[in-house]
């Protein structure tokens, strides 16, 4: 059953980065008025500025979406565990 809560967890994860770096394109286009510097075909317009920033945002939305969700599967598998002992 851990496998199972821990599948889950991976799948949160993924779904949860995918949703996060959905949100930082359209806040950064909201913001700034401008696409992302990772959507961009021609690599030249972004300024470097640009560039480092979305990247420091995006580093650190991936970075705490990761540890949330790693919290939120090991929460669920010790609630699990005991739920699983009471029974």
């Amino acid at each position: 059953m851990h496998l199972i809560l821990k599948l889950m967890g991976t799948g949160v994860s993924i779904a949860a980065g995918l949703a996060g770096a959905k949100l930082i394109d359209i806040l950064w286009k909201l913001v700034t008025g401008n696409e992302s510097p990772k959507q961009d075909t021609d690599a030249m317009e972004n300024t470097l500025r640009a560039t480092l920033v979305f990247a420091v945002i995006s580093g650190a939305v991936s970075a705490m979406i990761r540890v949330l969700s790693q919290r939120g599967t090991q929460h669920a598998i010790n609630r699990f565990t005991k739920t699983r002992d009471l029974v």
